[in-house]
């Protein structure tokens, strides 16, 4: 454990001295990034708070909060440094703003959108043990009645297919690839309003509907899981390697270069990368729609919109971020998002009914990664939103003068950051509550408050490795593909 936390972090420093921080922006001011930001040095200062504080019982009972207070303090900096880097007194003046102007107020709603989003999630549950009875909004849902809380969790299922949809949309309008993405994102999500219309919560039930109900599951599981692994293997082979005007990625620099514009790894890798991460990100949302409890379904949307608005503001660099905040910022808002879910520190808030639908037997195995999955979704959401913050990132530097795509370094970056934060960020944690366990092995609430804890710190790590081997695989072999159809090409050509 120390050996694997020393690798990870001395990664992580190694890494950070030797890569550049990504697009024209950030090697245009390498003396300015040289210098140490209060955002950067307030995302480490987070560590070191949340390790101080998991030696006290009653802050581990109400971690809750700190996690909450921490990412909103985070993107509170992120705004203070937005409006430092913009003009003052025209920001609002539409008419006359340049493109410069208009990112600054793109930042600045995002952020707005982040902060709003966050604080809803954080009164959504009253979480822990001591503010546990305090009225929160799942609680007067529950009282206005179920059909209050049905109307809002078709709501919010239509949202997030409507999202979904527009913003995958968005890059390939007028392209072949915009009916195979309209059938991959409505029909299971019909499904899906299929099922919380007709079975979820049904008060009367019959053998015939149970099996139907539980059919319709598996239906939707299958479906999920196959489009998921046909367009991660698929796609980066059928995407163009030319730059065609039908695509256009709504997040891309337009003063790029014409020979970059004519490199196809920078291309079709960004577009498939950016396809691969929405397709999983949805299949991930309609799965918990399905999965969580019903009161649960207006979190995974205002999860969706934090993660959307984040890669937003972190889509064209932002004023002078590193990327390995950026990273940690995503992180934050996944662990932040677990307790706005409902979890807890103690085992008694896991969901243990959700595990059992779409199970026809009983199978500890299946019941327990179905746990597993609606416990962890809020991390895994901001595991796999890495593939879209990838894809959005400006990579025109790793293209040289020559039109030649560097592999090595565009791979290293991909993966680098995206990767290396999260596991050395839990590395760390999963090492210091160790050795608080280990300490507080004598206290009075070492079963019911620290045991629990350890556990769960256990299984965020299991979660953090899954989703970072996934991230890595899925951009190692796009990355791979459109290299293997380049080298075809030119041999093509040659002959």
């Amino acid at each position: 454990m120390l050996l694997s936390c020393s690798i990870l972090v001395g990664l992580l420093f190694v890494y950070g001295r030797d890569a550049p921080f990504g697009g024209r922006q950030h090697l245009s001011h390498i003396d300015n990034m040289k210098k140490w930001h209060l955002d950067e040095i307030f995302s480490l200062a987070v560590i070191f708070i949340l390790i101080s504080s998991m030696g006290s019982s009653s802050m581990v009972e109400e971690e809750q909060y700190i996690w909450h207070f921490m990412t909103a303090s985070l993107y509170l900096i992120f705004f203070r440094k937005t409006l430092q880097f913009s003009i003052p007194g025209r920001l609002l003046d539409a008419q006359n703003v340049d493109s410069k102007q208009k990112r600054s107020c793109s930042r600045i709603y995002s952020i707005v959108a982040v902060l709003i989003s966050g604080r809803i999630l954080k009164g959504w549950h009253q979480g822990g043990v001591n503010w546990v009875h305090l009225p929160d909004i799942s609680k007067l849902l529950e009282q206005a009645g179920s059909a209050a809380i049905k109307s809002l969790q078709l709501i919010s299922v239509l949202l997030v297919i409507s999202i979904s949809l527009t913003a995958i949309l968005l890059p390939f309008w007028k392209s072949h690839f915009v009916m195979l993405f309209t059938i991959i994102f409505l029909f299971p999500g019909w499904l899906v309003l299929l099922y919380i219309l007709n079975y979820q919560d049904s008060i009367v039930t019959s053998a015939s509907s149970d099996a139907i109900a539980t059919t319709m599951a598996q239906s939707i599981y299958a479906l999920l899981s196959i489009f998921t692994v046909v367009i991660l293997f698929a796609i980066p082979w059928f995407m163009p390697l030319k730059n065609s005007k039908t695509f256009r990625l709504f997040c891309l620099s337009s003063d790029i270069s014409p020979q970059i514009q004519r490199e196809p790894l920078f291309w079709g890798f960004r577009y498939s990368i950016y396809a691969i991460g929405w397709c999983c990100l949805f299949s991930w949302c309609l799965l918990q729609l399905l999965l969580q409890q019903p009161i649960n379904s207006m979190p995974v949307l205002l999860l969706l919109v934090q993660i959307l608005a984040s890669i937003w503001y972190f889509s064209d660099g932002g004023p002078h971020t590193r990327q390995w905040v950026e990273v940690a910022a995503l992180y934050y808002v996944g662990m932040a998002g677990h307790f706005g879910l409902g979890n807890t520190n103690t085992l008694a808030t896991i969901d243990v009914a959700g595990a059992y639908i779409g199970v026809s037997s009983h199978s500890t195995f299946i019941s327990g990664i179905l746990m597993f999955i609606i416990t962890y979704a809020s991390p895994m959401f901001a595991l796999l939103s890495m593939l879209i913050y990838v894809s959005v990132k400006d990579m025109s530097a790793f293209v040289d003068t020559q039109n030649d795509m560097n592999v090595g370094q565009l791979l290293k970056t991909c993966v680098g950051y995206p990767c290396l934060v999260p596991l050395g960020l839990n590395s760390i944690f999963l090492v210091a509550y160790t050795l608080i366990l280990l300490l507080m092995r004598n206290h009075l609430f070492v079963w019911s408050v620290f045991s629990p804890k350890y556990l769960y710190v256990c299984a965020t790590t299991a979660c953090i490795y899954i989703g970072t081997s996934f991230v890595a695989l899925a951009t190692t072999y796009t990355c791979m593909v459109f290299v293997a159809r380049r080298k075809l090409k030119e041999g093509l050509m040659n002959e």
